[in-house]
């Protein structure tokens, strides 16, 4: 394995419980972090503030970021596995015209980018066991519940057809998501060390 990402809707932890396993484990992963929050506060916004033509140029910066940030980290360090904070699959989720449009947009496909991946963990957002916050934890979060279990729902089909796809429900807590994902880990790692 050398890029797995770890996704999922809006309040499923994953910003959290990757910098926790990132940090747990230096010298085997090199954290990625979301391209979606460093866009946003470069630009002193959110998605729902931007109009159409803000949401179409901040979804390409993400996307152009999200690579810059994959190939440097790879090339610093090529023996540690990449661990992302969402992929770039997830920029088509809030493209206005669907994902679609957004692979015609950057010049890919979707089988391509699903490619990009050895290995996706998706999470269910929080929202499933009304523990979601909306914007107290993340300012650029801008869904509120019902929202949030709509894109968790979404990211689910645009990923669907990665071959090594693993689900993590929801947990009321956060440290047995933690462990969740971590066992998740491990179980990919271990199989993809033993091919």
């Amino acid at each position: 394995m050398k890029k797995i990402v770890i996704t999922g809707g809006p309040g499923s932890g994953k910003t959290v419980i990757t910098a926790a396993i990132a940090a747990e484990e230096p010298d085997r992963f090199a954290l990625v972090p979301e391209a979606a929050t460093q866009v946003y506060t470069q630009l002193q916004t959110r998605w729902d503030k931007l109009d159409l033509a803000g949401r179409h140029d901040a979804q390409r910066r993400m996307y152009r970021l999200q690579l810059d940030q994959e190939s440097r980290l790879a090339a610093a360090d090529p023996m540690k596995i990449l661990l992302l904070d969402r992929g770039t699959v997830d920029g088509s989720a809030y493209w206005p015209e669907g994902p679609d449009a957004f692979w015609r947009d950057v010049g890919t496909t979707h089988e391509a980018e699903l490619a990009r991946y050895d290995a996706v963990i998706l999470l269910e957002t929080c929202a499933t066991l009304g523990l979601y916050d909306g914007a107290t934890s993340n300012f650029c979060r801008f869904e509120d519940a019902a929202a949030a279990l709509r894109s968790s729902e979404q990211l689910k089909q645009l990923w669907a057809g990665h071959p090594h796809l693993v689900y993590v429900d929801s947990l009321p807590e956060l440290d047995d998501k933690i462990h969740a994902v971590r066992a998740a880990l491990r179980q990919l790692i271990t199989v993809d060390d033993s091919d």
